[in-house]
């Protein structure tokens, strides 16, 4: 499995959210770019054609996403974001298509007693994204990673609970990829402790 990319890009006075995934549906690697949650434009590469010269597995797939990321990023701080836009995207279309949104609702208080509990809310342009797929990466110190996944509730809630000490904290780091109506969204959450 492949987690996405999302970063967020200031050029001049607007701020980008460049969001990139894996498509496997569809066998391409797609990024999109939200201004304030509108699609701008996407670009996608199809890795059917590589996929059956031979190898081809999640690592080089994440590599060539990671690249397609850089480089749309690139263009965004170069002011040059049409040279790397699909031209076949018109402006109806790419109205039509939201952006994917993990909220973390009790980022202030998420550890007691030993357990990390993390709330978490999906909205798919804004409204509750029901039944989307959270899959979690908790990553810590010494330790390998830990999964879980949750599917989200009628108002698009989810809970993610673990076992840990609160002095790791510091040192651990949560990936949450949420799925939805065949799209991905992933966030990394960096975790403190209390202070």
């Amino acid at each position: 499995m492949i987690f996405g990319f999302n970063t967020d890009i200031k050029h001049e006075d607007t701020v980008y959210h460049v969001q990139s995934e894996a498509r496997e549906s569809e066998q391409i690697l797609q990024t999109q770019i939200f201004v304030r949650g509108r699609c701008i434009g996407k670009c996608a590469i199809s890795y059917a054609a590589s996929k059956a010269g031979g190898e081809f597995g999640d690592q080089h797939k994440e590599k060539m996403l990671r690249e397609q990321h850089r480089q749309v990023m690139e263009a965004i701080r170069e002011g040059k974001i049409d040279s790397v836009l699909d031209k076949r995207d018109t402006p109806e279309t790419l109205a039509t298509v939201k952006e994917l949104e993990v909220e973390w609702l009790n980022a202030n208080s998420v550890h007691t007693g030993g357990t990390l509990l993390m709330v978490l809310r999906v909205t798919d342009g804004g409204a509750a994204a029901e039944g989307a797929r959270l899959t979690f990466r908790f990553a810590r110190p010494e330790a390998p990673p830990l999964y879980a996944q949750v599917l989200t509730d009628s108002q698009g809630n989810a809970e993610m609970s673990v076992q840990v000490e609160e002095a790791s904290l510091p040192e651990s780091s949560v990936l949450v990829q949420a799925s939805y109506s065949g799209r991905t969204a992933t966030r990394k959450f960096r975790l403190r402790a209390a202070g």
